[in-house]
């Protein structure tokens, strides 16, 4: 019998509306997340990605966003049926998020400690003070702050880029949620502070048994936490599979084009770093076939006219591509 996914995402269509018009920021995305897995979502800016998990917590930006349908399933419980005061529960003590910027999750005129307790309060009301106290400094301790009253007492001004993420880590997790979204959270490091903070997400779903959904636009930074990838382009999902199975054959043009686009420290020099070519699509006028068709040195007439059916592969990888049919000599 196949265990009830932690999480999953279905048909999910999200809108964004703009000065020039509505936007489908996401559009038909869908996705799966097995407890004690860790997810992978990468694409340019614009795939869809950022939003697809803003609307998971349902924070999108307002009034400007909204679910237009799908389902967002947490452990088999529609999260779109909930209402704002269990969607206020199940933040944090089922789903923490951590966002690119730790200064627009971090509240500057308070301390760290009493924004720790703030968020420990909401699922142990009748803790006393000391306790939270002690339960903020723990969480602290986790993610490799030292958890003694200096650093509870200071404020986000006071830690460096790298600490003020692995503070907005120990938010997140302080209520040991099942599912843990970061949202391209190590963009804003320097290399060296990027390793230590992967390592450090890596440490935490192993030492809490979490599920991991990670947001990335750098495929390396992925293939370093991510049992499966899901790859978003135009709103949604093109290719997904074991780690394995996107880094070392990946089916879609796209997948394939990101991968070019990863720097190699080995093997010959490049001359230059590849780049896609064509620009991302428009997202008040998506192509009428595949999204991705105008920049397919691959793509022929049906690619331009209807998007591609999603072909599963024996090893439970996907593709969302025409080259990828059988009929066209893809190999299923």
């Amino acid at each position: 019998m196949v265990s009830t996914p932690l999480l999953e995402v279905r048909d999910l269509r999200v809108y964004l509306q703009t000065r020039e018009g509505p936007v489908r920021a996401v559009d038909g995305a869908g996705f799966v997340i097995r407890r004690g897995e860790s997810l992978g979502i990468v694409g340019e800016s614009g795939s869809g990605k950022s939003m697809s998990c803003q609307a998971i917590m349902q924070v999108l930006p307002q009034p400007a966003a909204a679910i237009e349908s799908g389902q967002i399933l947490l452990d088999g419980d529609n999260l779109l049926l909930k209402s704002r005061r269990a969607m206020q529960q199940i933040r944090g003590a089922r789903i923490g998020m951590i966002l690119q910027d730790p200064l627009n999750s971090l509240n500057p005129v308070l301390s760290i400690g009493a924004q720790l307790v703030e968020s420990l309060r909401l699922s142990d009301t009748g803790a006393s003070r000391a306790e939270l106290h002690r339960q903020a400094a723990a969480a602290l301790e986790r993610v490799g702050i030292a958890g003694n009253a200096g650093r509870l007492d200071a404020y986000p001004h006071e830690f460096s880029g790298g600490m003020r993420q692995r503070v907005a880590a120990a938010i997140a997790i302080a209520r040991k949620p099942d599912l843990l979204i970061a949202d391209e959270p190590t963009t804003a490091l320097d290399v060296t502070t990027q390793d230590q903070f992967l390592d450090m997400l890596n440490a935490l779903k192993r030492d809490q048994g979490m599920s991991l959904l990670l947001v990335s636009h750098d495929m390396g930074v992925v293939a370093r936490c991510c049992d499966r990838v899901a790859v978003m382009y135009g709103g949604r999902v093109v290719e997904s599979g074991s780690s394995s199975d996107i880094l070392e054959s990946p089916k879609h043009p796209y997948t394939r084009a990101l991968m070019r686009a990863v720097p190699q420290l080995h093997g010959p020099r490049q001359a230059r770093l590849f780049q896609i070519p064509g620009e991302p699509p428009n997202n008040r006028a998506m192509p009428a076939g595949c999204h991705f068709a105008p920049r397919c040195d691959k793509a022929d007439a049906t690619c331009h006219a209807q998007y591609p059916p999603t072909v599963i592969y024996r090893s439970g990888a996907s593709a969302a591509c025409w080259r990828c049919l059988p009929a066209n000599g893809g190999d299923t």
